[in-house]
């Protein structure tokens, strides 16, 4: 038998896995505030190092999705060209990183809020995810316009961006068993942002032209 395999045939989960389940079912029994790192490595059988080998927090549980997502996007707007439309290449960027997320995916922190008691856990450490993203989105339109990060321009854009893009998991999250792929909802996110952001960015890259001599 194969050493990817146990003695039923299927392939043994990951300890990260096992993690994130020992949590969901701690979170949806006990509630996010009243579960302990402690309970979750007993219930997932697994030692405190072993946790934080995948964690760095508790509430880093609640976002196994979102993150990976982050980092994938990260990937993305590192390996674009400079010179390249900034917005459109962005938008294009987080397209691919959404569609490999399916709807099975959907993070249980937004979906039972209520039962886990993660309201306020979620707005904080939430707030964090938003601003790292926004931090890269910083980066690549910086480079794409050779501009510096701080510039107004370039954060205004980044954390248009990155809100469009936290609006649009939250309604795909909220919207039951019915929703739609994740992709649709961030592609209707950008175009509520799309308009004045085309205006100010393209202005911004045909600065950099050459003057036509």
């Amino acid at each position: 038998m194969p050493a990817s395999q146990n003695a039923v045939g299927r392939p043994r989960r990951s300890s990260r896995a096992v993690i994130e389940d020992a949590a969901a079912e701690l979170f949806l029994e006990n509630t996010y505030a009243l579960t302990t790192i402690e309970q979750i490595t007993q219930r997932a059988g697994v030692s405190r190092n072993t946790f934080f080998n995948y964690f760095t927090a508790k509430s880093d549980v609640l976002w196994v999705e979102l993150d990976a997502a982050i980092d994938r996007l990260a990937v993305e707007l590192r390996a674009i060209p400079n010179g390249r439309s900034a917005l459109a290449e962005m938008r294009a960027a987080t397209l691919r990183v959404v569609s490999q997320i399916g709807v099975d995916r959907v993070p249980l922190a937004l979906t039972q809020v209520d039962v886990m008691g993660t309201a306020e856990e979620t707005r904080v450490s939430g707030l964090a995810r938003l601003a790292r993203r926004s931090d890269l989105i910083a980066d690549f339109l910086a480079r794409q316009l050779s501009r510096r990060c701080d510039d107004l321009l370039v954060l205004s854009a980044a954390n248009a961006l990155s809100g469009a893009i936290s609006v649009a998991w939250t309604v795909w999250a909220l919207d039951g068993i019915g929703r739609r792929p994740l992709a649709e909802y961030m592609s209707e996110a950008f175009d509520v942002v799309s308009t004045g952001l085309s205006s100010a960015l393209g202005a911004a890259a045909e600065s950099l032209a050459p003057l036509p001599e």
